[in-house]
């Protein structure tokens, strides 16, 4: 399944707080608002549900991919691949901007209204970046991966939600913690069934 098709987003995707937006050829050009984000309760106490995403309904194991391409312009901006039951149960994979100096590369997963958050300091800005989820176990457990070519892929981690499903909804985000607004160009966006091995 592709974000595009025939010049218009597939009817399969809805918006969760939808963003401005423009097609590019076979790309997604997402325009974030600021103060959006996700991230529930842990050590910062706050809750932010208003991120940006764009999302399908899926009911059987995946695999998810992307390659992003954004120039940051505020702390914190980032964008990357979503997979969604609701507010309090979800995971985010991404690179996070952090200043000139350093990025976050990490995901975020959010099990009964807890966040946590698992990164690796990478050099500088990183405007440029694969992600890939897969899941296995009917939908409990995860693959995050990363890749700067989309040939060679990196283990970011294994995790998994608590909650038995029938159903997630997964694709793409991003957002703007700060009172900032930047560009994510999301290209090669594909899903196709789990390739997960034991």
């Amino acid at each position: 399944m592709s974000l595009i098709e025939n010049g218009r987003l597939n009817s399969s995707f809805i918006w969760l707080n939808e963003s401005e937006y423009r097609i590019d050829g076979e790309s997604l050009i997402m325009i974030t608002q600021p103060e959006t984000d996700f991230w529930q309760r842990t050590h910062y106490g706050f809750r932010r549900d208003n991120g940006h995403c764009l999302l399908a309904n899926e009911s059987k194991d995946f695999c998810m991919s992307v390659k992003t391409e954004y120039h940051a312009a505020a702390q914190y901006d980032q964008a990357g691949l979503f997979v969604r039951i609701d507010s309090e149960n979800w995971i985010k994979t991404s690179t996070e901007y952090e200043s000139e100096m350093h990025s976050r590369l990490g995901s975020v997963v959010t099990n009964n209204g807890y966040s946590d958050w698992a990164s690796i300091d990478v050099e500088g800005p990183v405007n440029e970046m694969w992600y890939r989820i897969q899941s296995k176990n009917a939908l409990q457990d995860y693959l995050i991966e990363y890749s700067p070519d989309g040939k060679l892929w990196k283990q970011l981690r294994i995790t998994h939600l608590l909650n038995e499903i029938d159903m997630v909804k997964i694709g793409i985000y991003a957002c703007s913690p700060m009172k900032s607004s930047f560009e994510a160009k999301y290209t090669r966006f594909e899903i196709t069934e789990s390739q997960w091995s034991a």
